[in-house]
C-alpha cells in the first residue's frame, strides 16, 4: 500500500472510532453523558486529536445522524425489494422504520430528538430525505390515478403514517407501557387503515 493511501487509511479509521466510541459512550451512559474529553479518554487519544476530525461534539452528532438516515433508508429499501406488490412493500418499509427505532435506538433518538436534542442537518441533505422520499414516492404509486399529482394528499397520508408511527416509537422509547404484542397489533392495524385510505 503505497504511502499516501497508507496515510488516508489511517485517518479513516481514526474518524470511525471516534464514532464508535460516541456511539459506546451513548449505549453506557446516554446521549447527556457525550463529550469530546469522553470520547478521547474511551480510545486512549488526546483531546486534541479528536478535534482534528470534528470541530465540536455538535459536528459528531450530526455525522451520527447522517449515517443513521443512510442506515435507515438501506434497511428500508431491503424490505421494499421483499415484495412486488406497493400496498406489502409499504408496509414492509414502515416495519423495517419500527424496527430500526428499536434496533438502533440511540441513533433513532439523536435523528428525531427523542429524549435529545436532534442535530440540525441541512433539508437538502440527500442523507437526511432519502427515508422520507422512499415512503412519500410509494404512497404516491398507490393513490388513485385523479389523485397521483395531488402533492397535499400524498403529504396528508405520509404525515398521518409518521405521526402514528414515530408517535408509537416514542412512547415506547421513553418508557414502555404496552406489550411488544399490543405494539405490534396496533402498528399493523394503523398501517393497514391507512392504506386503505390511500387506495379507497
Amino acid at each position: 500500500m503505497a504511502s499516501k493511501d497508507r496515510i488516508q487509511k489511517l485517518k479513516d479509521d481514526t474518524r470511525c472510532n471516534i464514532l464508535t466510541a460516541s456511539l459506546d459512550i451513548v449505549k453506557e451512559e446516554g446521549w447527556p453523558a457525550l463529550s469530546m474529553r469522553k470520547i478521547a479518554d474511551k480510545i486512549d487519544y488526546t483531546a486534541p486529536i479528536i478535534y482534528e476530525y470534528f470541530s465540536n461534539k455538535d459536528a459528531i452528532l450530526q455525522e451520527l445522524t447522517r449515517m443513521g438516515y443512510v442506515k435507515l433508508a438501506k434497511q428500508m429499501e431491503e424490505a421494499k425489494s421483499r415484495f412486488t406488490d406497493p400496498a406489502q412493500q409499504l408496509e414492509a418499509m414502515w416495519l423495517a422504520y419500527w424496527n430500526f427505532a428499536f434496533a438502533d435506538k440511540e441513533l433513532y433518538k439523536v435523528m428525531y430528538g427523542v429524549e435529545v436534542n436532534c442535530c440540525a442537518l441541512q433539508n437538502t441533505c440527500d442523507d437526511l430525505n432519502a427515508p422520507s422520499n422512499m415512503l412519500w414516492d410509494k404512497i404516491q404509486e398507490l393513490v388513485p390515478a385523479d389523485k397521483k399529482n395531488d402533492e397535499q394528499f400524498i403529504d396528508t397520508k405520509y404525515y398521518t403514517f409518521w405521526s402514528v408511527v414515530h408517535g408509537l416509537i416514542s412512547i415506547n422509547l421513553t418508557r414502555q407501557i404496552t406489550s411488544e404484542d399490543l405494539n405490534r397489533q396496533v402498528l399493523k392495524d394503523a398501517i393497514s387503515g391507512i392504506i386503505n385510505s390511500i387506495k379507497n
